[in-house]
């Protein structure tokens, strides 16, 4: 009788345990999953996306919020930039303040945001916290964010390069025609010094290298008003 009442008593105990492990299950199914970048490059005075993406198992509500943290390199304290739930709250003091933009979309999972003008003092550490009620626990991923100043080489832009393209051909025209133009011109007065009378087969040979010199003269000029509307179709 006594072992009877101890495997029952023993069997109450176990009751809430049993209570605890189910509904702690129920608590992880209805958890949220968010992924965002590891690690983010920026550059000084434009604009970055921090991505943040998240799924959940309940349909999306007004009562769904969006939190980001800042926390920069040199210190430990962190900060709330934006906030989100059915309107966009950006942080209206601070380093990132009118910096912040919204750039996700809660119905397609998407919580990202937007930092425009970087500066170097942008370095540092952002997290993502987004909250579905029943779904509210959840991992916060973070991204590192590392500001650079760019490099000579990124800093080409489309117009220089077509600047480049348009002018090297130019300018090799133009030498190759002095050149030609300074033998010429020192072909003449070495005959003319020398008393040199001309063939009528040379003259019909200088007169072809007239022509040349003038087509020469042309393609240089067409280049010119190729640059010319090339930079003004640019602009």
């Amino acid at each position: 009788m006594q072992q009877r009442r101890a495997a029952g008593a023993r069997s109450c105990a176990l009751w809430p345990l049993l209570c605890a492990l189910f509904f702690q299950s129920v608590y992880i199914v209805l958890s949220l999953e968010i992924n965002a970048d590891a690690h983010v490059q920026g550059y000084v005075g434009e604009k970055v996306k921090l991505r943040c993406t998240f799924k959940s198992t309940s349909d999306i509500t007004d009562k769904l919020t969006i939190d980001w943290t800042y926390r920069p390199l040199s210190s430990s304290r962190t900060e709330s930039i934006f906030h989100y739930q059915s309107f966009q709250y950006p942080t209206t003091a601070g380093t990132f303040r009118d910096r912040i933009s919204w750039a996700g979309n809660v119905y397609k999972g998407d919580a990202s945001i937007s930092i425009s003008r970087l500066t170097l003092k942008d370095n540092g550490t952002f997290s993502c916290a987004v909250k579905n009620p029943p779904d509210v626990h959840h991992n916060i991923p973070q991204t590192e964010l590392t500001v650079t100043e760019r490099g000579f080489g990124t800093m080409l832009s489309s117009v220089a390069l077509l600047s480049i393209l348009v002018f090297i051909p130019s300018a090799v025209v133009v030498v190759l025609l002095l050149v030609r133009m300074g033998r010429k011109a020192a072909g003449l007065n070495k005959r003319s010094k020398s008393g040199y009378k001309k063939s009528s087969i040379e003259v019909s040979d200088d007169t072809d290298q007239e022509e040349n010199d003038e087509c020469l003269t042309k393609l240089c000029v067409r280049c010119a008003e190729c640059l010319d509307s090339d930079y003004e179709d640019t602009y």
